[in-house]
């Protein structure tokens, strides 16, 4: 669930079963839409082109997988501290000035970690700083995505901007490694903060401004501190928003191969190069498997299919046991990104099964939750790298995330037919 969910009335039903695929071409139909496509696209690109460039600036200079790995956790933690504060933005500013704001601070950030002689807590402390703006940025184009596009025009969007965050983390990471390998890491990280201003100048262009989001009265306002409390409570009481939230968080376990990328590729004689490709993976799968399962797979059957996908995406970890060569690494992270492309469509479900009133903030706290348990997986995996070989971590993470979806599979059994009436509007 890389995305927060839209705060205004809930998605139409899918259309009949002969129209529902067609929401991809009428939403690619909308200027604003492929406007907010592109400026998505290049933050993407450009977060995940820092994360390799950084990740490679520490390892040379410490040679330790624990302070490379605690780099590459810091860009999923800032979520823990304010993620539903911050999401909780995008419904009291303009959604548009949010964005364009967000990438402008954020360019200036990014562009700080390249100064030479930085010691490491100050590069540490900015890059923690960076990708605080992705939050406001996310929710807002989430937001503003639920304006431009309803009904199964939403659901494609959404599914298709899912898609682009991964295809943009398989560019910036096989570019980052290669643009890393040819002119060292500081001038990438230096050229990456230019994505954030092309960005801010796309929304700048070609969104147009609509008023902040609040309409109500000034007294009547809900506060940041009244959004951020009340988000947990509408999740973790309903089971199907509770479960699809679980099934989310998996994504901590089948996260390890990425965060362990660096110390793996030295292990195996490989550079920058190797480590991009093993973290580009996962990505070439989802993109591999998002689309199809999107636009081929009716809309019910999707659904259902949500618990046996979660158990797919970690269970070819299981396999680093054997110490797998590198082309099959890729090749079961690739299997692995195809069977975690099942969050596109938790993304969707929970959007649609979500109550109007609260539904920002409730996937505001599910993202947030999301970037926490990836942040926390790599950290703890970095930790037992220092210890262990990166197989055997890689291979426990496999291990807990396939007993983990397994467990969850069988309730979401029990859910998925009222989760399948909520979205599409009447009984099977």
């Amino acid at each position: 669930m890389d995305d927060p969910a839209p705060t205004g009335s809930p998605a139409s039903p899918d259309p009949p079963s002969s129209d529902w695929r067609r929401g991809y071409r009428d939403v690619l139909r909308l200027g604003e839409f492929r406007a907010l496509w592109l400026a998505h696209a290049l933050s993407i690109t450009g977060n995940y082109l820092l994360n390799i460039a950084v990740t490679v600036l520490v390892f040379q200079r410490t040679d330790s997988a624990l302070a490379t790995g605690l780099t590459l956790a810091l860009t999923f933690l800032p979520p823990l501290i304010a993620g539903p504060l911050l999401s909780g933005l995008a419904d009291l500013l303009p959604r548009r000035r949010v964005m364009i704001a967000s990438d402008l601070v954020r360019a200036a950030l990014v562009g700080c970690i390249g100064i030479p002689g930085l010691p490491l807590e100050v590069i540490w402390l900015l890059l923690f700083c960076s990708v605080l703006p992705t939050i406001p940025f996310g929710a807002a184009r989430a937001a503003l995505l639920t304006q431009i596009a309803q009904g199964e025009r939403f659901v494609a969007g959404s599914t298709l901007i899912n898609v682009t965050s991964q295809a943009g983390s398989l560019v910036g990471l096989a570019a980052g490694g290669v643009l890393v390998a040819l002119v060292d890491a500081r001038p990438a990280v230096l050229g990456n903060g230019l994505t954030f201003l092309v960005s801010a100048a796309i929304v700048t262009l070609w969104v147009r401004p609509r008023p902040a989001p609040a309409a109500s009265p000034e007294s009547d306002r809900p506060t940041l501190w009244q959004i951020t409390r009340d988000g947990p409570r509408l999740v973790f009481r309903d089971p199907r928003l509770r479960t699809l939230a679980l099934l989310a968080w998996l994504a901590g376990c089948y996260i390890i191969p990425y965060g362990t990328a660096t110390p793996m590729a030295a292990e195996i004689g490989g550079g920058p190069a190797t480590a991009g490709l093993i973290m580009a993976s996962p990505a070439i799968g989802a993109v591999l498997g998002g689309l199809p399962l999107t636009r081929l797979v009716p809309p019910r059957v999707r659904t259902r299919l949500l618990g046996l996908l979660a158990v797919v995406a970690s269970l070819p970890l299981t396999v680093w046991i054997l110490q797998p060569p590198l082309w099959a690494m890729v090749l079961l992270l690739v299997v692995s990104g195809m069977a975690a492309s099942y969050q596109f469509v938790a993304n969707a479900t929970f959007v649609l099964c979500a109550p109007p009133v609260g539904r920002g903030v409730a996937f505001g706290l599910v993202a947030a939750g999301l970037q926490v348990a990836q942040g926390i997986g790599i950290a703890l995996a970095s930790f037992l790298v220092e210890y262990t070989s990166p197989h055997l971590v890689v291979t426990v993470g496999g291990v807990v995330g396939t007993v983990g979806a397994a467990a969850l599979a069988l309730p979401w059994s029990r859910l998925a037919a009222g989760a399948v009436e909520a979205m599409h509007g009447g009984p099977e």
